[in-house]
């Protein structure tokens, strides 16, 4: 068996050259492709790319699933400049997606990638002129433990689900297609019964699992499917945030680590770990270390938490 730490992580707009403002159209700004209008956007401090950087670097994981990445380039100049280079994550892997603000999911890895596979070309059911993902649902092969052997593939499903931004329950709806289509996806891949299979579905899901005033849950079908389990619930329900909103003063799991049924049954006793030294001083529930130079708002590392969590392979 090999232990193979793996994590996931929103880094909260890692881009190299603009970051959107809010109220800014993205079809209006970026008319001709490559090209986007620079007074429309304000260009992501470079304190926050340190403390990202010292995030990722203190978590340590053999595999890193990102959301919020503008391109692979800049995911591989923030591996140079913050993570010891291509000898420390020799692995990447992104594909450009649907979003029209850039921010894509991407993998770093340690470990041999032998499989790449987007899904953003599917079409939403309910709206034959979109996309079901709002940026992608990247499948990512893993080869773990071939140092002398077969090794065995992991697969990964990163995902990154329709936001909150225009009301929980107006948008609902979307996050639950998608949830959807990741099983449906995965069931393609692995059979009837996927749970036996080694993958996990990761990333920044969008949603909690309560129903409050607020809504009902667009994702529970999927975090709740007997074919994986969502990890994160076996910490103290009080433990289980990765993202606070300041807004409603809410601390919420919207951040997602599904290892498959026989995965996660392999390690029944362990638990996962969510980072917090590059919260912003305004989370207070958080009562740990920061990173130095962390700010009541800004700089941070992100608004959201990696999880981390540890499968026998």
């Amino acid at each position: 068996m090999t232990t193979l730490r793996l994590a996931t992580f929103n880094v909260e707009n890692l881009f190299a050259r603009w970051r959107f403002k809010d109220g800014v159209d993205p079809a209006e700004a970026n008319t001709r492709g490559w090209i986007v209008d620079q007074t429309r956007f304000k260009e992501l401090g470079m304190d926050d790319k340190a403390i990202t950087g010292a995030a990722v670097r203190e978590v340590e994981a053999d595999v890193l699933a990102f959301q919020e990445v503008e391109n692979v380039d800049t995911l591989k100049a923030f591996r140079d400049r913050s993570l010891g280079g291509a000898a420390k994550y020799p692995y990447v892997a992104g594909v450009d997606g649907n979003d029209l603000r850039l921010i894509d999911v991407a993998v770093l890895s340690k470990l041999p990638i032998t499989h790449i596979r987007s899904y953003q070309h599917l079409v939403d059911p309910a709206s034959p002129t979109a996309p079901l993902f709002s940026r992608d649902c990247l499948e990512v092969d893993v080869l773990v433990g071939a140092n002398g052997g077969p090794g065995t593939t992991v697969t990964l499903f990163v995902n990154h689900f329709k936001s909150m931004r225009e009301g929980r329950s107006q948008t609902r709806a979307k996050r639950e297609r998608q949830a959807a289509g990741v099983m449906d996806i995965v069931t393609r891949r692995f059979g009837q019964s996927p749970g036996d299979h080694p993958f996990v579905v990761l990333g920044d899901l969008n949603d909690y699992l309560q129903t409050n005033g607020n809504g009902s849950s667009g994702i529970d079908g999927l975090v709740g499917w007997d074919q994986v389990e969502n990890v994160v619930a076996r910490l103290p329900e009080e433990e289980q945030w990765t993202h606070f909103f300041a807004g409603g003063n809410e601390y919420r799991q919207l951040d997602y680590l599904l290892p498959s049924a026989s995965l996660a049954a392999a390690v029944p006793t362990a638990t996962p770990e969510i980072f917090r030294k590059g919260m912003p001083l305004r989370a207070v529930r958080y009562k740990g270390p920061r990173f130095m130079g962390v700010g009541f708002d800004r700089p941070k590392a992100s608004d959201h938490c990696p999880v981390i969590f540890e499968l026998e392979v």
